[in-house]
């Protein structure tokens, strides 16, 4: 099995229809929350309640913002399957940003540098019935850069940073030539934050449109490690009552966007 630059082992995020997580794994989350920066909790609505739950929540959908998302790798997937991905975002009116991320970490395992590094940070991603940690190493990217990057105009490295693409040469699998890196997407998205009556922290929604017409809407919400269990406690309760069903298969963003580009169906 392959591992990311922490040396956890490199397994994409299972999609799940379990509402919780077993014993087992509370354990580990309890493991893993000391060493991660913050807690991101994340459900998928299925689209068929998609509109109700728009409507549930209260979403103003003209106040979203529209991005674009798209990633890097190779035709195969040689980086994500080794827990690595790297992807770049163009933003509404301002200037977007750029991402290299290894999945799933140890926080414990990893470099005191690395830790202090510009636009390093680690966070604990929980869903119904899963979760993963991972690292992340961010920056800021022109959009104008980041316009021609997807359209192939530039090479891929010219919207990340020395020190990100450094880290990405540290983390990718033997053998992958990073300059020749594919532009998988770009997916358009529209982004709202708000502040649903009765919900105590913001809730974000992302609507991603696939090329083949579907879609997935994430609603998801941030807190402090030492907050995750009352934190998603509460989430639960509110989104079950405002029509989300929890029970559902979740999909994620970025693995659903990485099948359709490449046509791979990761196990």
């Amino acid at each position: 099995m392959s591992t990311t630059a922490s040396g956890a082992p490199a397994e994409p995020v299972a999609e799940t229809s379990a509402p919780g997580l077993s014993p087992e794994q509370l354990q580990e989350v309890f493991a893993l929350l000391p060493g991660s920066d913050s807690v991101e909790l994340k459900v998928s609505v299925p689209d068929a309640s998609r509109r109700s739950v728009v409507e549930a929540l209260g979403m103003d959908v003209m106040r979203a913002q529209i991005r674009q998302v798209a990633f890097f790798d190779t035709r195969d997937l040689a980086l994500n399957r080794h827990g690595v991905v790297v992807r770049a975002r163009r933003i509404q009116g301002r200037d977007g940003d750029s991402v290299v991320k290894l999945r799933p970490v140890v926080p414990s395992q990893l470099s005191g540098d690395l830790r202090r590094a510009k636009g390093f940070g680690v966070e604990l991603d929980a869903m119904p019935g899963g979760f993963v940690c991972s690292a992340r190493m961010k920056a800021a990217a022109k959009d104008a850069d980041l316009h021609r990057v997807f359209r192939g105009e530039e090479p891929v490295r010219k919207v990340f940073t020395k020190r990100q693409w450094a880290l990405l040469e540290e983390s990718a699998p033997e053998g992958v030539a990073l300059d020749g890196l594919e532009v998988l997407g770009p997916v358009n998205i529209l982004k709202l934050k708000f502040e649903p009556e009765g919900y105590p922290r913001p809730m974000v929604a992302e609507l991603w449109f696939y090329p083949d017409g579907s879609r997935i809407l994430e609603l998801s919400a941030k807190c402090l490690p030492d907050e995750a269990f009352t934190a998603a406690a509460e989430s639960k309760a509110f989104i079950a009552a405002h029509g989300v069903d929890l029970g559902a298969p979740q999909q994620t963003k970025t693995r659903t966007a990485l099948a359709f580009f490449t046509g791979d169906q990761p196990g």
